[in-house]
C-alpha cells in the first residue's frame, strides 16, 4: 500500500470519549475529523465536535460500529485517507484491517498479519519463546479434548486457567482447582469461546497466586525503530477488567524497567508490530515477568503514560501510520511525575456492578491543578445500554504518587453524574485503603482485602453522618425559629403593626 506524506481527512470508527480524544488530535495536526454514528448517538459530542459526519446504521453495534462494509463505503465516499479504530469495536479485527488494505485506506494501527498474530494467542505464544521472550508456563499449543486438558493440568499442577485462543478484555477465561472441576469449566470455557468469537480453542496456562498486572506502552515505526514508554500497573482488576491502572508501579525500579522494556520491545518486533500497542505481563511474588499478550490498539489507559512522558500517543500513532519515524531515542524518554486513571463505568458497585442506563439530567466534571478528564457526558445526555459501560476516565498527574493520590481523590469527590449510578463511590474507598497506599497490590486485590464491603460500610458511615447533620440542622433551624418568634412578641409595639417602627417611637419617647 502507497503511504501519502501527509493524511488529511480520518474517519474515526468509534464513539464516545475515545473518538473525542481522536477528534481532538485531529485538529492539533490540522486534519479533517470525521465521525460516523448510530440512531443512538445522533445527539452525541462526538458528532457535534467532528468536522463532519455521517449515519451508519441502527443502535446495535452488529449494524452499526461493527458493519465493516458500511464504514469502508463511507470512508471512500467521503474521502477519507485513514480510519483510526479506537479500541473495542474493530481495533482488533484483522479481517477489517485487511480490507482497509485491500481499499488503499490506511489502518491507524498495526497490519493485518501482526493483529492475526498477535490474537492468536497460540501462535504468538510459540513465537515469542523463539524470541526468548518469557511466558507463563502451560501448553504449547490449544488444547483439544478433556483427557488433553487433563494431562496437561495434572503436569502443570493445579489451579490452571483455561483460556480461549481469541479472548480479551478478561473474556473466555475460566480456572480450575482441581480435575473434576475441570472438566466442567472445560465445556463451558468451550462454549463461551464459540459464543464471543464464533470457535472454540482453549489453551491451558498454570494459575500464578498473588501476581501482578503489570503493562508496557510500546510504539514501533515502519523504520525498524521501537520504544517502550514505561510501565502502567494494572492489578485492580473485577473478573479481570482493569479499574485503576497508574504509573510508576511500586515494584518497578529503573532496572527492572529497562529490563522488562526491552523484552516488551523485543515481543513486539518479533510479530513485526507497526504503530501504538501495548505489551501485557504477570508478575509473580518471586518477582519474575512473565509476558501473556500483545494488545494491538491503544489502550484505554493511554492517558496514564501520556500524563508521565508529555508525549501524545494519538497523535505519534497517526505520524507513524503516515510512514513518518519516531523522532525520540529511548534513552531521552524521562518519566516525570506519577499519574492514576480510574474507569468510570455506569454499574452499580452495591447491586453487583448493575448496568446503569438512561438520562443525565445534570453532572459536574471536577478541574483543577494535574486534573483530566475524558468523557462524553454532558447535561442533558443519555447514556445507552447498547454500548461499554465506561462513561469516562479521570486522570490525575502529581509530582509524586502521594499528591497524583490526593488530587484523584479530591477530584472523585467534586464528579457528579445525576440520574444513573457508577463506580465512582467504589474509586473513593480505594484511593484510601491502606493497601493501596503502602503498595500491596494483586488481581484479586478487591477479593483479597474485601474492597466492597469497606465501599458498603463507608456509604453507610456517610449516610449516618449526613443524617445526624440534617437532624442537627433541623432542630437548629427549629430553635432559631422560636427564638425569633419570642423576639417579635417582646419587641411588638401596639401603636404599630410594624415592630421596627414601635422601637423606633419609644425611643423618640424616651429622648
Amino acid at each position: 500500500m502507497e503511504i501519502p506524506k501527509k493524511i488529511s481527512a480520518i474517519l474515526i470508527a468509534n464513539r464516545g470519549e475515545i473518538a473525542l480524544r481522536i477528534i481532538r488530535a485531529c485538529r492539533h495536526m490540522s486534519i479533517k475529523s470525521i465521525a460516523v454514528y448510530s440512531d443512538e448517538d445522533q445527539n452525541s459530542l462526538h458528532v457535534k465536535f467532528a468536522d463532519e459526519c455521517y449515519h451508519i446504521g441502527a443502535a446495535p453495534p452488529s449494524e452499526s460500529y461493527l458493519n465493516i462494509d458500511k464504514i469502508i463505503e463511507t470512508a471512500k465516499k467521503v474521502g477519507a485517507d485513514a480510519i483510526h479504530p479506537g479500541y473495542g469495536f474493530l481495533s482488533e479485527n484483522e479481517g477489517f484491517a485487511e480490507r482497509c488494505e485491500k481499499e488503499n485506506i490506511i489502518f491507524i494501527g498495526p497490519t493485518s498479519k501482526a493483529m492475526e498474530l498477535t490474537g492468536d494467542k497460540m501462535k504468538c505464544k510459540v513465537i515469542m519463546k523463539d524470541a526468548k521472550v518469557p511466558t507463563v508456563p502451560g501448553s504449547d499449543g490449544t488444547v483439544e479434548n478433556v483427557q488433553e486438558a487433563i494431562n496437561i493440568s495434572a503436569e502443570a499442577g493445579y489451579p490452571v486457567l483455561l483460556k480461549s485462543a481469541f479472548g480479551g478484555g478478561g473474556r473466555g477465561i475460566r480456572m480450575a482447582s482441581d480435575e473434576k472441576q475441570l472438566k466442567q469449566e472445560f465445556e463451558m470455557a468451550s462454549e463461551e469461546s464459540r459464543a464471543a468469537f464464533g470457535k472454540s480453542a482453549l489453551f491451558i496456562e498454570k494459575n500464578l497466586e498473588d501476581i501482578r498486572h503489570i503493562e508496557f506502552q510500546l510504539l514501533l515505526d515502519s523504520h525498524g525503530n521501537g520504544r517502550h514508554l514505561f510501565e502502567r500497573e494494572c492489578s485492580i482488576q473485577r473478573r479481570h477488567q482493569k479499574l485503576v491502572e497508574f504509573t510508576p508501579s511500586p515494584v518497578v525500579d529503573s532496572r527492572i524497567r529497562e529490563e522488562v522494556g526491552e523484552i516488551a520491545v523485543r515481543a513486539a518486533q518479533a510479530v513485526n508490530y507497526l504503530n501504538a500497542g501495548t505489551a501485557e505481563f504477570l508478575r509473580d511474588k518471586q518477582g519474575k515477568f512473565y509476558f501473556i499478550e500483545i494488545n494491538s490498539r491503544l489502550q484505554v489507559e493511554h492517558p496514564v503514560t501520556e500524563l508521565v512522558t508529555g508525549l501524545d500517543l494519538v497523535k505519534l500513532q497517526i505520524q507513524i501510520a503516515q510512514g513518518e519515524e519516531i523522532n525520540f531515542r529511548q534513552e531521552e524518554l524521562k518519566m516525570q511525575g506519577a499519574a492514576i486513571e480510574c474507569r468510570i463505568n455506569a454499574e452499580d458497585p452495591f447491586l453487583e456492578f448493575a448496568p446503569s442506563v438512561g438520562l443525565v439530567p445534570d453532572c459536574n466534571l471536577p478541574y483543577g491543578p494535574g486534573i483530566r478528564v475524558d468523557s462524553y457526558l454532558y447535561p442533558g445526555c443519555t447514556v445507552s445500554g447498547y454500548y461499554d459501560s465506561l462513561i469516562a476516565k479521570l486522570i490525575s498527574w502529581g509530582r509524586d504518587f502521594e499528591e497524583a493520590r490526593v488530587r484523584e481523590r479530591e477530584a472523585l469527590k467534586e464528579f457528579r453524574i445525576e440520574g444513573i449510578s457508577t463506580t465512582i463511590p467504589l474509586f473513593k474507598t480505594i484511593l484510601d485503603e491502606q493497601n493501596f497506599l503502602q503498595g500491596r497490590l494483586s488481581t484479586d486485590y478487591l477479593e483479597r482485602y474485601g474492597l466492597i464491603q469497606k465501599m458498603i460500610d463507608a456509604a453507610e458511615k456517610e449516610t449516618r453522618k449526613n443524617a445526624d447533620a440534617a437532624v442537627a440542622a433541623f432542630l437548629m433551624h427549629s430553635e432559631f425559629n422560636q427564638d425569633s418568634k419570642l423576639k417579635e412578641a417582646n419587641s411588638y409595639s401596639p401603636r404599630s403593626s410594624s415592630g421596627w417602627t414601635g422601637l423606633t417611637l419609644d425611643r423618640k419617647r424616651r429622648s
